[in-house]
């Protein structure tokens, strides 16, 4: 456990600190970080620029700091979706049962068969690229990730006694499910939602370095490094730095999952203990 909270609060310190200085961009960036100056360009680490600049003479720092706000905002966002869709589908389908149930199952799998990343480019290839249709793309390639997992608890809880004592009781379904079967399935949730996020942020950068997710000039660091392409051999900074964010980024993420999952099942195990 000592392990686990030394992993948890290393991992919310270093995500507090990449959200907030993306939030307080405005004021902690020293340039506009759209503003060109070819005078600069592909110009390494200085005083005047402590991160160089891009091809276009724009100041690394300022985009960098600016560069998380895009791709984090769109990964909540779609993991909210996707976990409310997901939610209601799963729980529909574990306590109902039925063609009910039968129908979301086969729709999950079917989407789950699907290879995400291929499934999100047929999207942009028919729709266009774009912000809502990546978007749409990123809800429909994650929820049957929380509706097989919210179904297998429902249909555990389901059979807990004191459900059949509030059905006794006279308490409806609707009762049920919200004050009692949902909130019990909270934690594992919380837990596939930080794991989801970073994956979604993982996705929106690979769309973006195709050319099909976040368009320029928006200071995205998925936008950076399709940008430093044609530029990275003589300008190495172009693509460590905004690679080095998004790698933080996602091990801040990745490490707070595996805390809250180990917190969780240590509790779990203590619960059955007793």
């Amino acid at each position: 456990m000592k392990k686990t909270n030394i992993q948890m609060i290393a991992a919310i310190l270093l995500l507090a600190i990449i959200v907030l200085s993306n939030l307080f961009a405005p004021w902690l960036a020293p340039y506009d970080p759209t503003q060109t100056n070819m005078q600069v360009k592909l110009e390494g680490p200085s005083k005047e620029h402590l991160l160089g600049t891009d091809a276009l003479g724009r100041d690394m720092l300022s985009r960098v700091l600016y560069g998380g706000r895009a791709s984090i905002l769109l990964a909540l966002v779609a993991t909210t979706l996707s976990m409310g869709f997901g939610m209601i589908l799963g729980v529909l389908g574990g306590w109902f049962g039925g063609i009910a149930d039968w129908s979301i199952t086969a729709l999950a799998n079917i989407f789950q068969g699907l290879p995400g990343t291929c499934f999100m480019i047929a999207i942009a290839g028919v729709l266009g690229p774009g912000i809502p249709h990546l978007l749409l793309a990123l809800v429909l390639t994650s929820w049957a990730g929380f509706s097989r997992i919210v179904r297998t608890q429902t249909l555990r809880i389901r059979e807990e006694p004191y459900i059949e004592g509030l059905r006794s009781l006279g308490a409806g379904n609707r009762k049920i499910l919200c004050r009692h079967v949902v909130p019990n399935m909270i934690s594992d949730l919380i837990v596939l939602f930080t794991t989801r996020v970073g994956r979604c942020v993982l996705s929106i950068a690979g769309m973006t370095y195709l050319g099909l997710g976040i368009r320029p000039p928006t200071p995205d660091w998925s936008v950076m490094i399709n940008d430093a392409r044609l530029n990275y051999r003589s300008a190495p900074h172009l693509i460590i730095v905004p690679g080095m964010c998004i790698f933080l980024l996602l091990l801040s993420i990745n490490l707070l999952g595996d805390a809250l999952r180990d917190r969780m099942d240590k509790r779990s195990q203590e619960v059955g203990e007793l």
